[in-house]
């Protein structure tokens, strides 16, 4: 257990943290880079140049002529990806924190290293990218000796380019993380931290050992499924599975059980032995708060069953995912999920068209608001449909959230005008170094789900950086818009908003869907109404056939008789004629200026 070190990387955007862990596998001779983030093995974390799931592997170091195992966890730095940290922070007992020497301490630097201090774990301030020409190693190791108040002598500084301060950050994880505690022979006790359906082999776990052994070949139960199961194969997380004829206590590593089923495992989850088990489970993770809503649904119908597979497939390597079955009038069967944030919403439909082969239709995001009537009844709302009558509501509470908003003060005035423009309320200011600034604001959850974060970075030239934590709910004036074409309501168009707001959010929507909607033989009228009262209208003008081509001069009358015929076939067919609404109209909404 001594030779045992379990840490993980945590930074900001954009840091350098994948880039590290490429030097560190590089330098304890675990894989031969051939191309950059060699741990980012999904085609879109490599596409996007970010890293969206944790990647565990483990590392052999010698030093004073004794060998250390070190499980490096690799983790995101994207605030909708903050729940990905902090399962890999669970399974850790020391943290490399990463801060680029370019830009400082950012937002999602300081949550992180909360959220690794809530958990005891030992912290190792690293300064990254040291070889920029514009690097201020000095200036941020004051900032560093300002947040954690360590001694600037434990402060490494490396570059993840040239591969300079690699030995010196080995050293002081030996040095400075403590090994893992646990007992091999106690009762197993084993924390699953993340998990991955293989087509081939059924389920993966990749888990944690706290106390105990597991062998190959023993019977191992799930502690709150009860379910029971063979421990097929175990082993540790090398570039490719390593297989081992045990782990024991302290160790990270991998269990397959032959499980088929994806609902039978769940992340937080304690394996034990069924012959001894383990008095009490693991205390897991907390459960995970979606902070939007959305709508998926299959393009054709009869895909509901695999849309329904795909996403508890996607749900065992994404914990963070969440949904339940609903209806829609417009689209048919689908299901209601809830994401972490619009990047993660994105994410997870860009998976289900790569991984599962499944094209979906997503509506206008919205988050859960809670509605009291006046029977004094409350209740969730995540969908504006699943909305009482006006009359029977008393009030609607929207949650509100505390954002943390680091930028310099050149961009001051344009991100507080953005942010009470999105009913944001300053609560306080105060410069943290130099000439950069920290502000909190309480804004609406509602306001930034949208296009809050693309604004901020295009205001702010890209150096604002932004962190939030749900705060409260507060009381507010939210009035449900509907979108009406040629009459009847497209129910996946349907937003809540708030009052001061709506009318002219209604008026953008139809113009943005007027030029979206493909023109029909009949005209198409677009009306955004607030309960019976239309505020906004716009027409999409008909296609008309030139009935008169075949006249050649003749009678003025026999002109006018084709023209009514016309008109009355147009109005026929306006009667039975349905209108299809394209699926980048529901993402135009997204990106309304």
């Amino acid at each position: 257990m001594d030779h045992i070190r379990n840490f993980c990387i945590i930074a900001h955007i954009d840091h350098g943290k994948s880039t590290l862990a490429d030097r560190l596998l590089e330098y304890t001779k675990t894989a031969q880079i051939t191309e950059n983030q060699v741990l980012d093995n999904m085609d879109l974390e490599r596409e996007r140049g970010i890293t969206i799931k944790s990647h565990a592997i483990q590392m052999e170091y010698e030093l004073d002529n004794k060998n250390y195992i070190l499980n490096l966890i690799d983790t995101p730095g994207h605030v909708d990806f903050s729940y990905e940290v902090s399962r890999s922070i669970a399974a850790c007992e020391g943290a490399l924190l990463v801060v680029d020497a370019t830009q400082g301490v950012q937002a999602q630097t300081i949550s992180n290293l909360y959220m690794a201090i809530d958990h005891n774990l030992e912290i190792i301030p690293v300064i990254n990218k040291i070889d920029m020409p514009n690097a201020m190693p000095e200036e941020v190791e004051d900032e560093i000796v300002e947040l954690i108040g360590c001694d600037p002598s434990d402060i490494i500084r490396a570059s993840g380019k040239t591969g300079e301060g690699i030995p010196e950050i080995l050293e002081a994880i030996v040095h400075r993380v403590p090994a893992p505690t646990g007992d091999p022979n106690a009762p197993l006790q084993t924390l699953i931290f993340d998990s991955v359906f293989n087509p081939f082999r059924g389920i993966i776990t990749i888990c944690k050992m706290v106390n105990g052994t597991v062998r190959q070949g023993d019977k191992v139960k799930f502690v709150q499924t009860g379910m029971e199961y063979d421990a097929d194969e175990v082993g540790v997380m090398k570039m490719n599975m390593d297989p081992r004829k045990a782990l024991s206590a302290g160790e990270v590593g991998y269990i397959i059980s032959g499980i088929k089923e994806a609902t039978e495992v769940k992340v937080g989850e304690t394996i034990t032995h069924v012959d001894r088990p383990c008095d009490a489970p693991i205390d897991g993770f907390q459960e995970v708060k979606p902070m939007v809503f959305a709508g998926v649904y299959p393009i054709d119908p009869a895909d509901y069953e695999n849309l329904r597979t795909s996403l508890e497939k996607l749900q065992l390597n994404d914990a963070s995912l969440t949904f339940q079955p609903e209806s829609s009038q417009a689209l048919g069967f689908g299901f209601r999920c809830g994401f972490l944030g619009l990047l993660h919403m994105e994410i997870v439909q860009e998976r289900l068209s790569r991984e599962f082969n499944m094209e979906v239709i997503t509506t206008v995001p919205n988050v859960s608001y809670m509605v009291y009537d006046k029977q004094g009844n409350e209740f969730e709302v995540h969908n504006p449909s699943g909305l009482p009558e006006v009359t029977a509501i008393d009030h609607i509470d929207e949650p509100y959230i505390r954002a943390n908003i680091i930028t310099t003060a050149d961009y001051y005035g344009s991100i507080v005008k953005l942010c009470l423009d999105k009913r944001g309320e300053l609560i306080n200011q105060q410069y943290v170094s130099g000439n950069r600034m920290e502000l909190h604001f309480m804004i609406p959850l509602g306001e930034i789900v949208i296009d809050f974060y693309d604004k901020l970075k295009s205001i702010s030239k890209g150096y604002a950086s932004f962190d939030y934590t749900i705060d409260s709910y507060r009381p507010s004036k939210l009035v449900k818009l509907d979108i009406l074409l040629n009459g009847d309501p497209v129910d996946a168009l349907s937003t809540l908003t708030h009052q001061d707001n709506a009318v002219n959010f209604g008026r953008r929507m139809c113009e943005k869907l007027k030029d979206l909607i493909p023109r029909q033989q009949f005209d198409i009228a677009i009306q955004a109404a607030i309960g019976a009262k239309i505020v906004a209208r716009e027409t999409v003008k008909q296609v008309r056939k030139d009935v008169l081509a075949k006249c050649y001069g003749g009678d003025v009358s026999r002109k006018r008789k084709l023209l009514e015929k016309q008109k009355k076939g147009k109005k026929r067919m306006k009667q039975i004629g349905n209108v299809q609404v394209p699926q980048n109209a529901f993402l135009a909404v997204l990106k309304l200026d």
